[in-house]
């Protein structure tokens, strides 16, 4: 579903944005480490300190209530021509254990390795089920100097 092209773009950036609604499509924006394998996008849940339980999160609460999600990677450039994003829709599954629940934790933790000093085994982690994606702008490698 991801071109060549927007997976190279993904790869390059560190951050992306989750969207995410309750059930009365109340939105909720709030800014993630991601990592991608095969059509699923996996969102970590770490150890920052939060205003209460891992559970509590709003993101979570709105999952569970209305799975459909969007995440947006983009890169901002004061030269213009580098602008560039990727979107993808789809929806999320809350994962709490099991093989690709480690799976996409080690995918994560190699990706950021601020991730591989804090002990987020028991933490849920997102998947993000790839039905459709958008993209627009320069998707080159980032060669900024």
């Amino acid at each position: 579903m991801l071109s060549d092209a927007e997976r190279r773009f993904l790869a390059q950036q560190r951050i992306a944005h989750l969207a995410t609604a309750d059930r009365r499509a109340v939105p909720h924006v709030v800014p993630v480490c991601f990592a991608i394998a095969g059509s699923s996008l996996y969102v970590a849940i770490d150890e920052k300190p939060k205003r209460g339980p891992v559970t509590a999160l709003k993101r979570l609460r709105n999952i569970a209530e209305n799975p459909a999600v969007a995440v947006i990677v983009d890169r901002y450039e004061e030269d213009w021509a580098r602008l560039g994003w990727v979107m993808l829709r789809g929806h999320a599954e809350i994962l709490h254990e099991g093989q690709e629940h480690q799976d996409a934790q080690a995918l994560l933790r190699s990706r950021y390795p601020q991730l591989r000093a804090m002990q987020i085994a028991s933490y849920p982690v997102i998947a993000v089920r790839t039905e459709g994606t958008t993209s627009w702008g320069n998707l080159a490698a980032d060669t900024a100097t």
